[in-house]
């Protein structure tokens, strides 16, 4: 599967989650909210994850793993969209645009967020005819990402700490969806999903102490959101523990132990090659120097 058939798979199945919801009755604020939060989107690195692995474990059912993947990438809009409202990141800036809150207000970003996280288990739930039994377990591995006690709700609930534990906050906050993802792959496609969970923390924490070093590294016009934040709200960052350079090269390495991680099916060797070239992608250019 090339990763424009990727992408245009991930948009479509989006595209008509969001189209249930936001059709003409519903009310208009909110709809053009959610579909803020959703489109255009930034680059669907989660989503992309569940189905190359889908793709790897032969994806017979395709109805289901795009579901998949638009459940994961709907929750992880719904995070974002909570995770800048005043009570948290109090960012005004998503995606290089007004985040859902500076453009709709508080309540309706609330609403929105919570709508976003029915439709992606809804989405799940419309597939099932497709197979039932698979779409179960695809439930559980999402609900399991983004709930409690390990999943994005409980990485929330890290930063609300005053000692928070840096390796508990990172997979929680992070590392959960990631392993989410790979897992939905391998579950819409009929295999075990609990051996793909390793793959999917380690990317999540390579992309955490990727975003830890574009928070100190890149400007605001670069990736999109306000930089410093980490520092202004005294959170965790992997650049403060290890410096630039050490947090550069632990990112290399959990990159190399992602790849190693891929469990046994039959397109294991092209998903490796993959997850190498993707993974290239998370290290800003000026830490890649100093990373050597």
């Amino acid at each position: 599967m090339s990763l424009d058939d990727a992408a245009n798979r991930i948009e479509q199945a989006l595209r008509h989650a969001l189209a249930r919801s936001c059709g003409r009755s519903a009310p208009p604020r909110i709809a053009a909210a959610m579909q803020h939060a959703v489109f255009p989107g930034g680059q669907r690195i989660r989503p992309r994850l569940t189905l190359s692995i889908a793709a790897a474990c032969g994806d017979d059912v395709p109805l289901l793993s795009a579901a998949g993947a638009a459940a994961v990438e709907l929750l992880h809009c719904a995070s974002l969209v909570h995770d800048d409202m005043p009570c948290f990141d109090n960012a005004g800036i998503r995606r290089g645009r007004p985040s859902v809150h500076a453009a709709y207000g508080e309540q309706i970003a609330l609403l929105s967020g919570d709508g976003l996280i029915v439709l992606a288990f809804e989405t799940v739930a419309l597939a099932a005819a497709a197979d039932p039994l698979r779409a179960a377990a695809l439930s559980g591995v999402v609900a399991r990402a983004v709930g409690m006690p390990y999943g994005i709700v409980a990485g929330q609930a890290w930063e609300s700490e005053p000692s928070p534990d840096l390796v508990a906050y990172q997979r929680a906050k992070t590392g959960s969806l990631f392993a989410g993802a790979s897992m939905a792959g391998a579950a819409a496609a009929g295999h075990d999903a609990e051996p793909w969970g390793a793959l999917g923390f380690c990317l999540g924490e390579a992309y955490q102490v990727a975003d830890d070093i574009r928070d100190v590294l890149c400007s605001e016009a670069e990736i999109g959101k306000p930089i410093g934040q980490d520092e202004a709200l005294g959170r965790p960052n992997m650049v403060r523990e290890l410096g630039v350079a050490g947090a550069a090269r632990r990112l290399k390495d959990l990159v190399d132990e992602a790849v190693a991680s891929v469990p046994a099916c039959p397109g294991q060797t092209v998903l490796r090659a993959e997850i190498q070239s993707q993974a290239s992608r998370f290290l800003p250019r000026e830490a890649s120097r100093v990373a050597a």
